[in-house]
């Protein structure tokens, strides 16, 4: 049986659920190397190199928001193409999304190269933690490119029937990122730029276990020589806008809170929110695995106008959201301190305190985000970019800056870790309205 064909005939459920699998898995080590960077620098380097990693994170994710625009854009054009059974438009869709998102990034990363001071301050740097920044980043930068051709490799392998083979490659990222940070930071005391360099060769390497997917006979991934068409790169670039929304707007949440907690609480108040925002970076990629698993899917039946199957597949995401918010809502508010302690005692006793204390109520967002993001992601793999673009605006910016600003004002400086539970809620609220009033038209 063919890929195709077992796509359009196998079961709903279990056809989801062997993508979700894989994607859950791979998207979760891949947070994990996050994760493990800010594990290794508070352990191995110290609290104030921890913040100044934090700081640079959203700068890099600027890099990882073009490869996710250029790369969910381009790969649901992928599928909608193999649904309809044009594997040549395929073909031109893989070659000119690879193309595109090469010769943006580079040019990003040599802007940022020539300007890093100036950058690291406008995202929160200052003299104490500039340093640390500079050294990260700038390795980081160097290697960045990467790191998009593997994350947009991912997706579009994902989208070509091979989950699993996604999933070996973020594995094979992961699991050396874990033993080159432990190389180059404790045994040869390299400090933040040996988490650096730790990121950097897994990603090289984890890049090439995807490549072995060009030598697949099953493969559609195939670059050909006449690729370009205007039309073709503006759907590109508006289909997956709301995928760049979804990594730029991290970028700018992490600042924002930065600077918050910088206001209110201090140094302090910034460390304990890096402490919380390595565990939320982990979690959140639950969810983005959620998407990743119905995307390859719900294009591929809009393709081919399968709507009855849609619809089933739209009921199993959302479940399995709601399902997953719960059990990550409840294990992160019943042990904050468990997981606050994975960074050591480094930090002072008030940052522990403070950081415990405010991602137990903090966690309370994840009930309402898996939600969110699985119908974001649905109306993006189905074409209605305007509505995908108008929940990740939601709880990104338009609820999330004000909420931001004004429950801090109002309820004293704790209510600052409410934000991003009241935005998420608040954004679920709307969808359900919207649903409720236009129930028949959500697949037209």
């Amino acid at each position: 049986m063919t890929t195709i064909n077992a796509i359009e005939t196998r079961p709903v459920r279990p056809l989801f659920f062997s993508y979700l699998y894989p994607a859950l898995i791979g998207m979760l080590l891949m947070s994990v190397n996050i994760l493990v960077d800010g594990i290794f620098v508070s352990r191995g380097v110290g609290a104030a190199a921890l913040a100044g990693v934090n700081i640079a994170v959203p700068i890099f994710s600027v890099l990882l928001s073009i490869s996710l625009w250029i790369g969910m854009g381009g790969a649901t054009l992928f599928s909608i193409s193999l649904g309809e059974g044009n594997k040549q438009r395929a073909h031109q869709v893989f070659t000119l999304s690879f193309t595109m998102m090469i010769a943006i990034v580079t040019a990003i990363i040599a802007l940022l190269l020539l300007n890093l001071k100036e950058v690291a301050y406008i995202f929160g740097a200052d003299h104490t933690t500039y340093p640390y920044v500079q050294q990260y980043l700038h390795i980081i930068l160097v290697f960045g490119l990467f790191y998009t051709i593997e994350n947009l490799l991912s997706i579009f392998i994902r989208n070509d029937g091979s989950p699993k083979l996604a999933m070996v490659g973020l594995i094979t990222t992961s699991v050396l990122n874990i033993i080159f940070n432990y190389i180059f930071i404790f045994m040869l005391d390299y400090g933040v730029k040996g988490c650096a360099l730790a990121t950097a060769l897994s990603t090289i390497v984890g890049m090439l276990v995807l490549f072995l997917h060009f030598f697949n006979k099953k493969s559609e991934l195939k670059f050909v020589r006449r690729f370009f068409h205007f039309g073709t790169m503006k759907k590109i670039m508006t289909i997956g806008f709301p995928s760049f929304i979804v990594e730029a707007s991290m970028a700018l949440i992490i600042i924002l809170f930065n600077i918050t907690f910088l206001h209110y609480l201090g140094s302090n108040g910034v460390t304990a929110y890096a402490m919380v925002n390595y565990i939320h970076a982990v979690l959140l990629t639950v969810f983005f695995g959620i998407g990743m698993a119905l995307q390859p899917l719900v294009s591929y039946h809009h393709g081919a106008r399968l709507t009855k199957r849609l619809a089933a597949l739209l009921k199993i995401g959302v479940k399995t959201a709601i399902i997953f918010g719960l059990l990550t809502a409840i294990i992160a508010m019943l042990f904050p301190a468990q997981l606050m302690s994975v960074f050591g005692n480094n930090s002072t006793a008030q940052i522990q305190y403070m950081a415990i204390q405010g991602f137990a109520q903090f966690a309370i967002g994840y009930v309402f985000l898996g939600v969110n993001m699985v119908f974001a992601e649905f109306f993006q793999s189905i074409e209605k970019i305007r509505l995908a673009t108008i929940i990740m605006l939601l709880r990104s910016f338009i609820l999330f800056i004000p909420v931001l600003l004004l429950l801090p004002q109002i309820f004293g400086a704790q209510a600052i870790w409410w934000t991003f539970p009241v935005a998420e809620g608040l954004t679920t609220l709307l969808i359900i309205i919207f649903i409720a009033l236009r129930r028949q038209k959500v697949f037209l």
